[in-house]
């Protein structure tokens, strides 16, 4: 029986052609386009070959078509063996791992050629096997310079298959970094459910707020999973996609609608190149029976394994019809038996001269390596517009990716989006970035601010419209540990409610995590709110001021101990006693002068710098003296030196000057707004002091934190210097123009920014950030400062730091009138004291009179009452009146006159002595006679 098959097949063999060979095609029963394309392949080569000048030189490919299943390897390796058996020259169409693996084995014993169009990923290249689909390695590294090109730092990974996972591993190889710089994990891989609702797993995704998404999925399925993806809104303005499939552009996307949706494709056959087109024209006009489906062939709708079909067939008739030319001979097929080891010895002739060329095809450029990869082939980067995919770059393995549009296009390109779009716009009231106008309108009338000044600006240069709404909750953004959600304005870019978020909106590195932002619009920093030191009333003792009570203290102790002490030492000192006659050689008794109140009168004169007609005489009194003098000396100057100074200077509050003096104090009490930037920089910060100041703020009873910056600067009001408020500077400086009795404590803590925020990955980040820097360039973001900081109508009108300099340069009556006030106490003192001096004589002159108090009152009252005459005649009792008669006749007169003769040379003018021993007289007996009298 097996003689007799053999026997057949030589008699086939030898009746056949010398110039045909037979090629077969495997092809799954839903391949019909590729089966199709194959048999059209086929037809053309045979054509172009009998066009020829020399028919006998043509080659006739002779094409079988065989249909198996994908998984079916063993239906799959008998077919082969028997078309073996018959003689075959190639092996075509098979794209199933499990039967492609067998067939590459029994190809390689025999030499028969393979030619391959689909993505194998096998490790063991084959001899005998060439694959016209571009290497696997190359491709994705395609689609990593695509990615890495268009910035995406993160984006979701979904793919259906165990093989798609195998296309991306290059991809996933790309990233060397755990997190991008803004904290994001690089990529997340989800899987999509091989059949029914992917929802559920989309809604996955869109809670983790990525709008990037690479799609690897079987081309016939993009559709389907892109339809349910609008359905819980992930087809937006800020979703961006990449379609791995080689087909996507092949599909229609008419039905979803994407008007705004950023959708990427990569594909290896371009439907606007001449070749593509006429060829598959050829097919129209030339093989109307081969396209009688009701779905006709197009460039636009060919599928790239019919494309590679196409091109696998011509390069195999390239790589016959060389062999020929250069033996000169005909490539003869030879019957062959897979259960012997039997080779056909031109197949590796036609393998090796298939290695070897470089042709354009429907595919583009093909350039195989040695183990038969294709390396060389064109990518088309292709994005979705209005009239359908439009290239808008190319890839290559030696020149990466060359766009077909200039940078100009690409920015004209995006303003065109931008324009005519309605912006949503997300802000929370606060002055002077926002404010109400008027609850009963509507619309963005019912605002105005600096915020929507901002916007306008923006939207005007842009072209653009947009509508005003306030975040529900009216908070920034912070996000919860606990329930992982955000609140305020982030949530509301973050859920797409909104486009934009303008306000005083700290750039944080948490936000940034969350959303994007433009470049900054107003630097500032972290700053203190406290209330100025209130003016202190004048002191009507301001001349006490230069010396501390303890000095004052100290120096009435002092002036009292040295007076006590001179006092003293006047006492025990002879040099101190002096006889009160200078006459009187012998006198009965010394006097001294430095009585208690002489000291104390010497004392009081050197330090109010008058000095006195009393003087000490011995040495120690003079050391004692000269020593107070020096001390008098140094605390006059010192006084006198910082009277002027205190006189002149405004007192004020004892206030803090630094955040070092605010944590090192318990007295004022601060706070800062509650899941704020600013309470956040305290909270995360690592330095000491302001870890300390974030404790002290969580432990204070009651709450220290606000619910909003106007409730701060409220405490702030009416906390009497009791409160301080760490607040944004440029805040700060809104609530000084607006309030005079504020001020700013210290410089910055840090630095940072105040950006517009967007949802994350936004397309409009650019050219917003654009318009914010071409604002800040010309000006315009300080002229709309000015406007709301400056002249607004809030704006109170302090007085100005020159008008106060002047109003305390110069001294009022407040300033100096404690003077006046001890002048006018020391001279009504002195005045009572006078009155019970006067009270006393009056006491004295009625007992010696022996007259009336009442009488001798008004006597003494009528004479000091009179306004001239500056000799007072001294009264005294008639009985005891001396006459001048008897004064001569006074023994201790005479007892002088005795003694006055024998010092009378001491005089030397007799008349002169005579004068002076009759006064002298005169005056002793007066004293005897008073002292007799007064006994």
């Amino acid at each position: 029986m097996y003689g007799f098959k053999c026997l057949l097949l030589l008699i086939v063999f030898n009746s056949a052609s010398s110039s045909t060979i037979p090629i077969a095609g495997f092809f799954n029963a839903d391949k019909t386009e590729q089966e199709k394309v194959f048999k059209l392949a086929v037809e053309n080569v045979n054509n172009v070959n009998q066009d020829k000048i020399f028919p006998e030189d043509s080659l006739i490919l002779e094409p079988y078509v065989e249909h198996v299943l994908s998984f079916d390897s063993y239906n799959t390796s008998r077919r082969v063996c028997d078309l073996a058996m018959e003689g075959i020259g190639g092996i075509f169409g098979l794209h199933s791992p499990e039967a492609v693996g067998i067939t590459e084995s029994l190809c390689d014993t025999m030499d028969i050629p393979l030619i391959k169009t689909f993505w194998d990923v096998s490790a063991m290249p084959m001899k005998s096997a060439i694959n016209l689909y571009p290497d696997p390695k190359i491709l994705s590294k395609a689609l990593v310079d695509v990615i890495k090109d268009m910035d995406w730092t993160s984006y979701a990974i979904l793919y259906d298959s165990d093989l798609g996972l195998l296309r991306l591993q290059e991809l996933l190889k790309s990233h060397k970094r755990a997190y991008t710089t803004e904290g994001h994990v690089p990529f997340t891989v989800w899987q999509l459910e091989p059949e029914g609702d992917v929802r559920p797993l989309l809604k996955q995704i869109q809670k983790t707020s990525e709008t990037r998404i690479v799609l690897d999925c079987a081309t016939e399925r993009i559709i389907e999973v892109l339809k349910q993806a609008k359905q819980v809104k992930m087809l937006g303005d800020y979703h961006s996609y990449v379609l791995t499939s080689l087909d996507a552009h092949t599909l229609d996307y008419s039905e979803l609608q994407l008007d705004t949706t950023n959708i990427t494709t990569l594909r290896l056959v371009n439907p606007q190149r001449h070749y593509v087109q006429s060829t598959v024209q050829d097919w129209v006009f030339f093989h109307k029976s081969l396209l009688e489906d009701k779905v006709p062939i197009t460039a636009d709708t060919l599928k790239t394994d019919s494309a590679l079909t196409y091109d696998a067939v011509k390069v195999y008739s390239e790589a016959v019809q060389k062999i020929r030319r250069d033996t000169q001979e005909d490539v003869e097929v030879s019957p062959l038996l897979c259960s012997q080891p039997q080779k056909w010895l031109n197949g590796s002739l036609i393998i090796e001269e298939i290695k070897k060329l470089e042709i354009d095809g429907m595919s583009g450029p093909i350039k195989f390596d040695e183990s038969g990869q294709r390396i060389f082939f064109t990518i088309d980067i292709t994005e979705l517009t209005k009239n359908g995919f439009r290239k808008i770059g190319i890839w290559d393995p030696e020149r990466g990716i060359s766009y077909t549009r200039s940078g100009s296009q690409m920015q004209k390109e995006m303003y065109q989006s931008i324009s005519n779009k309605t912006f949503f716009v997300v802000s929370r009231l606060g002055e002077p970035y926002l404010k109400e106008l008027d609850k009963n309108l509507e619309g963005n009338a019912r605002y105005a601010g600096y915020s929507m000044d901002l916007i306008d600006e923006i939207a005007r240069d842009l072209n653009f419209d947009y509508k005003f709404y306030l975040a529900p909750d009216g908070a920034y953004g912070s996000f919860n540990k606990e329930t992982k959600q955000w609140n305020g304005l982030i949530k509301e870019l973050r859920e797409r409610k909104a486009d934009l978020a303008i306000c005083d909106l700290t750039i944080t590195y948490e936000r940034r995590s969350a959303v994007d932002f433009t470049m900054p619009f107003m630097n500032l920093g972290v700053s203190i709110l406290y209330s100025k030191p209130t003016k202190q009333p004048p002191d009507l003792f301001s001349f006490l001021l230069p010396f501390s009570i303890d000095v004052w203290t100290y120096m009435a102790t002092a002036y009292l101990g040295v007076s006590l002490l001179l006092y003293f030492l006047a006492r025990i000192s002879p040099m101190e006693w002096k006889n009160p006659h200078p006459c009187n050689k012998d006198p009965d008794e010394l006097e001294n002068t430095l009585a208690i109140y002489n000291a104390i009168w010497h004392n009081i004169g050197s330090l109010m710098q008058q000095g006195s007609d009393i003087a000490p005489q011995a040495l120690s009194t003079r050391v004692v003296a000269g020593m107070w003098w020096f001390f008098v000396l140094i605390m006059i100057s010192s006084y006198t030196a910082n009277l002027a100074a205190f006189l002149t200077m405004d007192r004020m509050e004892a206030t803090i000057g630094s955040v070092e003096d605010l944590a090192n104090q318990n007295k004022i009490k601060y706070g800062v707004l509650k899941g704020g930037s600013s309470a956040n920089f305290f909270r995360d910060s690592n330095v000491s002091l302001y870890q300390k100041i974030w404790s002290q703020m969580e432990s204070a009873r009651p709450s220290v934190f606000t619910k909003s910056n106007d409730e701060g600067v409220e405490r702030v009001l009416r906390g009497k210097r009791a409160y301080a408020f760490f607040m944004e500077s440029t805040t700060i400086e809104y609530q000084k123009e607006k309030y005079c009795s504020l001020m700013q404590v210290g410089g910055l803590l840090d630095s940072k920014g105040y950006g517009i925020a967007m949802p994350f990955n936004s397309p409009y980040r650019i050219a917003i950030s654009g318009s914010v820097l071409k604002m800040q360039e010309s000006g315009r973001l300080q002229q709309l400062k000015d406007k709301w900081w400056k002249h607004s109508e809030d704006k109170a009108d302090c007085p100005k730091p020159d008008e106060d300099a002047a109003s305390s340069s110069e001294l009022g009556i407040a300033n100096v009138g404690g003077v006046f006030l001890v002048l006018l106490v020391g001279c009504v003192a002195a005045f009572f004291v006078a009155i019970l001096e006067f009270l006393w004589n009056v006491r004295k002159v009625a007992v010696e009179e022996k007259i009336s108090p009442s009488e001798a009152f008004f006597l003494e009252l009528r004479f000091a009452i009179q306004c001239y005459g500056t000799t007072k005649p001294v009264r005294k009792p008639q009985e005891e009146s001396v006459a001048e008669e008897d004064l001569a006749d006074c023994p201790e007169i005479e007892g002088v006159e005795e003694e006055e003769e024998e010092d009378r040379g001491f005089f030397g003018d007799e008349n002169m002595e005579e004068e002076y021993m009759r006064l002298n007289g005169f005056s002793n007996n007066i004293r005897a006679k008073s002292t007799q009298s007064y006994s």
